[in-house]
C-alpha cells in the first residue's frame, strides 16, 4: 500500500531534530525589546549603583572617620582614577561593542579574537599606569592641582600610593565586565561588581574605623577588593559556560583588531579623558580662587572638599543611567548588526525614557534635601563653612540634570549604528569643547563660583546640538527601517 504524501511527510518530520533553542546572545534579537532591557539593566543598574555605592560610602568613611579635608586629597587623585576607567572603557566597552555585533552577524570567532586583545590591552595598560604612577607621583599631584602647604595633599599622596596597584585589577575587572555583558550575561558582571563592593565597605570599616590606618585603610581596601573582582570575572570568561572564551591558545595579534576596538570604545574613553581635563582644571581653580571665594586661608581645601561630595552624590544617581546605557548596548549593537532597525528604535527610546525618570527623581531629591545629602560626608566638629558651601554649589550644579540621560544614551546609540565620531564629539563637547572654555570664562568674571555656573549652562548647549543630531539620525534609522522590513517585528518588539 502506498504512503500518502502527508504520511510520508509525518515520518520524513519525525527524524528530524527539534528545532535548536535561541542561545543567550540570539535571545537578543527574537525575544521582546522591552523585557529584553529590562533584564540586561537590572542586573547592571545593580552592580553599577553597588559600586558607586561603595565610593560613595568610600567617601563617608574618610569624611567622618579620618577628616573632612582628606575628601579633598580625594578630589586631587580622582583625575587619575577617572583616567584609568577611561581606558577601562576604551578597551572594554570597545570590545562589548565588536563581540556583540560580531555575534549579532554570526562571527563568533572574530569575537573571541577580539576578547583576547581586551585581555592583553587592558593588562598591559594596567601596568603600565601603575609603573608611571610610582616613578612620577609627585610631579602628576602637581598637575593635578595640589600646592605645598595644603592639607590635602599628604591625604592624597597617601591614597595614591597604595591604590595604584590596584590598576592591572580595577582595569581587567571593570573591562571584562562589558564583554560579559555583550554575550548575554549580565548577572554575571553584577555578581563582579557586588564582591568588589561588598568587600570595600567590609574593608573599610575595618581598616579605617577599627584599626585606624586611614586613608592608606581606604586604599589598601579597595585593592583588595579590586583583586577579588577581576579574579571572578576572569575565572568566568576562561570556563565553558560563556558564548565567547577567553582562550589565550588562539588569540592571532592584529592592528586592525585594536584599531576597531578603540574605534568602538573611543567616545566613552574621550568622555572621560576630558572629564579628567575638567576635573584637574576645576582643581585648580579651586585652589586660586577658593580662599577669596570662602573669605579663609584654608579655602581651597573647603572647595575641594565640598566638590568631592558633590561628586559622589552626581556618582549615585548618574550610576543607574549607565546601567541602563550598558544594559541597551548589546541589545542594541546585536540588533543593528542583524539588521532589525524597529527593535534599536525602540531599545533607544526606552532607554531614554527610563533613564530621564531617573534623573528626574535625582534632581528632585538634590533640590529637596541638599543639606541631609551633604551632612552624610561630615561629622559636627567638621569645617563650619564646608556643608553651606557644597548645598549652594551643588544646586547650582544640578539645574539641568534631567536631561542628561538623553545625552549619555544618545553618545552611545551613534557608537552602535556606526557613526564613532558624533559620539566622540558629543564626548569632547560637554567636558573639553564647551565645559572648560566656559569655566575658564566664567571664572575670571565670577571666581570660584564661575566654574559652578558653567555646568548647567555646558548640559544646556550639549542638549541642544545632540538633539538636533539625533533627530537626523532616528529619521535615517526610520528609513533604513522601510528598506529592510522585519518578519515578526511587531511580536517580537
Amino acid at each position: 500500500m502506498r504512503e500518502t504524501k502527508s504520511e510520508a511527510q509525518d515520518a520524513d518530520d519525525s527524524h528530524r531534530p527539534p528545532p535548536k533553542k535561541p542561545g543567550a546572545a540570539d535571545r537578543l534579537g527574537v525575544e521582546p525589546v522591552g523585557r529584553l532591557l529590562l533584564r540586561f539593566s537590572i542586573p547592571a543598574i545593580t552592580g553599577m549603583v553597588v559600586s558607586a555605592t561603595y565610593g560613595f560610602v568610600d567617601r563617608i568613611f574618610i569624611g567622618r572617620w579620618v577628616n573632612d579635608m582628606a575628601l579633598g586629597g580625594l578630589a586631587l587623585v580622582m583625575p587619575l582614577l577617572t583616567v584609568s576607567l577611561a581606558v577601562s572603557m576604551l578597551f572594554g566597552i570597545g570590545a562589548a561593542n565588536m563581540i556583540s555585533m560580531r555575534l549579532g552577524q554570526g562571527r563568533k570567532e572574530e569575537a573571541e579574537n577580539a576578547l583576547a586583545h581586551c585581555f592583553f590591552l587592558l593588562l598591559g595598560a594596567g601596568v603600565l599606569m601603575t609603573v608611571v604612577g610610582l616613578a612620577l607621583l609627585d610631579p602628576l599631584l602637581s598637575i593635578l592641582g595640589a600646592q605645598e602647604g595644603s592639607e590635602a595633599l599628604g591625604y592624597a599622596r597617601a591614597y595614591f600610593r597604595i591604590i595604584l596597584f590596584s590598576s592591572v585589577f580595577s582595569m581587567l575587572a571593570f573591562g571584562f565586565s562589558h564583554c560579559t555583558r555583550a554575550q548575554g550575561f549580565p548577572v554575571i558582571t553584577m555578581i563582579a561588581l557586588l564582591i568588589g563592593a561588598i568587600l570595600n565597605i567590609a574593608f573599610d570599616a575595618l581598616f579605617i574605623v577599627a584599626l585606624g590606618w586611614g586613608m592608606e585603610g581606604a586604599a589598601l581596601a579597595t585593592v583588595i577588593a579590586q583583586f577579588v573582582s577581576m579574579t571572578w570575572i576572569l575565572g568566568f570568561s576562561l570556563s565553558r559556560k560563556p558564548v565567547v572564551r577567553l582562550r589565550l591558545r588562539t588569540f592571532r595579534p592584529s592592528l586592525v583588531i585594536v584599531r576597531q576596538i578603540m574605534s568602538f570604545g573611543s567616545a566613552h574613553f574621550l568622555y572621560n579623558i576630558t572629564l579628567s581635563a575638567v576635573q584637574i582644571l576645576f582643581n585648580n581653580i579651586m585652589f586660586r580662587y577658593g580662599a577669596a571665594a570662602l573669605g579663609v586661608p584654608h579655602g581651597g581645601d573647603i572647595a575641594l572638599a565640598g566638590m568631592n561630595i558633590i561628586s559622589g552624590i552626581q556618582l549615585m544617581i548618574l550610576m543607574p543611567i549607565f546601567g541602563i546605557n550598558q544594559g541597551a548596548q548589546p541589545l542594541l549593537g546585536y540588533n543593528y548588526g542583524a539588521k532589525k532597525y524597529d527593535r534599536v528604535l525602540r531599545a533607544y527610546l526606552l532607554a531614554v525614557a527610563a533613564g530621564t525618570a531617573v534623573c528626574v527623581a535625582g534632581f528632585a531629591a538634590t533640590m529637596l534635601f541638599p543639606t541631609q545629602l551633604v551632612m552624610l560626608f561630615v561629622v559636627d566638629g567638621g569645617d563650619p563653612l564646608l556643608i553651606p558651601f557644597a548645598t549652594r554649589a551643588m544646586r547650582v550644579m544640578f539645574m539641568m540634570l534631567p536631561i542628561v540621560a538623553f545625552t549619555l544614551i544618545s553618545t552611545t546609540f551613534f557608537v552602535v549604528t556606526g557613526r564613532p565620531k558624533i559620539s566622540v564629539l558629543l564626548s569632547l563637547l560637554r567636558q573639553c569643547i564647551i565645559l572648560a572654555p566656559l569655566a575658564l570664562i566664567f571664572s575670571r568674571i565670577w571666581g570660584m563660583w564661575g566654574i559652578i555656573v558653567a555646568t548647567p549652562v555646558s548640559d544646556a548647549l550639549v542638549l541642544l546640538i545632540t538633539g538636533a543630531l539625533i533627530f537626523f539620525e532616528l529619521r535615517k534609522l526610520r528609513g533604513m527601517r522601510n528598506i529592510v522590513p522585519e518578519a515578526g517585528a511587531e511580536s517580537a518588539g
